[in-house]
């Protein structure tokens, strides 16, 4: 298998090596893979931070900047940052206000958080956590407890970024946080499994058939269906999706992630699917992004997240964003 590197065991740390240089409003403290904001916090406003394993990129460290988080942690290929690290990050993010962590629900991220956030809490940092379990393909696998922490990810690190920026209280993020986390469900199909450098050939899946309800770590999917084609992948994954949500009036945000193998050309033909499928529904769609956003290595596939958002968390969508991987102003 080839790919654009020099030694794998060195991946993570040339590739953080180039998004320092490609982005100096970034800091990268490469002995500890943390990227930080280059302009520190307003004093007084809550430290928002995220992280987990490599491979899922631009998912967590391309998120890092103005409007979104002020440190991720960067971990190995599918591993979690240890806690040390973690605690790094709190500590160096924290301007008194206390520091919030976002969280996706893996079994690894969680326990390494929580030991984080009781060292921090040990030594005076207010420190809450917000846990995203937004994937429907499962109620448990064998990495999580519960479902699965994907796409809703980023939605909630740019609606809680942006609070955070407005200066809003740690109580009142953690509440935002957790309406998000109520009201936002994601589904994944895979056409391909995900190569892992330096592990050999990925995983074959027969021609015509699909992985419906993928992990981002190449867990397999809920079931093997025939493929039949990106309409009928679309109806498939709203159905999913809409199922699981609460019945609500409140317009969408909706993301449709690659998973790192998929052109866009192929994403939007889905996406106007998807579109359709929702409209059928009565889900008006408010907001919408399309492409790479939380990937699994090269595995050709997508991703449909679907938040019902109310005012407060839309007008905190369109809000001013500085990052790598994202950007607008209002």
């Amino acid at each position: 298998m080839r790919k654009f590197m020099d030694d794998p065991d060195d991946l993570v740390a040339d590739a953080l090596r180039g998004l320092a240089a490609a982005h100096p409003e970034l800091r990268v403290d490469h002995a500890a893979g943390i990227v930080y904001r280059a302009e520190p916090a307003r004093p007084g406003t809550v430290g928002v931070i995220s992280g987990g394993g490599s491979g899922h990129e631009p998912l967590h460290a391309g998120f890092v900047g103005l409007g979104m988080l002020d440190a991720a942690v960067v971990g190995p290929l599918f591993t979690s940052p240890t806690p040390d690290r973690i605690l790094e990050a709190t500590t160096n993010v924290d301007s008194g206000a206390g520091v919030l962590h976002i969280v996706k629900n893996y079994t690894g991220d969680v326990m390494n958080f929580d030991m984080a956030a009781e060292f921090a809490a040990a030594s005076g940092i207010d420190v809450r956590a917000v846990v995203v379990e937004d994937d429907v393909a499962v109620e448990d696998s064998l990495h999580t407890a519960g479902r699965r922490g994907t796409g809703l990810t980023v939605i909630l690190e740019k609606i809680v970024g942006a609070a955070a920026g407005e200066g809003r209280s740690l109580d009142d993020l953690v509440a935002l946080a957790q309406r998000i986390v109520a009201h936002g469900r994601s589904m994944g199909a895979a056409l391909s499994s995900c190569s892992v450098p330096g592990h050999g050939e990925p995983a074959v899946i027969p021609e015509g058939e699909m992985e419906f309800g993928v992990g981002i770590h190449g867990e397999p999917g809920r079931s093997r269906l025939p493929f039949r084609g990106a309409r009928d992948l679309a109806a498939r994954l709203v159905d999913s999706v809409v199922h699981e949500l609460e019945t609500s009036d409140d317009p969408a945000i909706v993301m449709l992630s690659g998973l790192g193998g998929t052109p866009l050309i192929e994403l939007h033909v889905v996406y106007g699917h998807v579109a359709r499928e929702l409209e059928s529904r009565g889900i008006a769609v408010a907001r919408s992004l399309v492409g790479d956003y939380v990937t699994s290595l090269d595995m050709i596939g997508c991703a449909l997240t679907v938040l019902r958002a109310d005012d407060d968390m839309i007008g905190l969508w369109d809000a001013p964003v500085r990052t790598p991987a994202l950007r607008w102003k209002a």
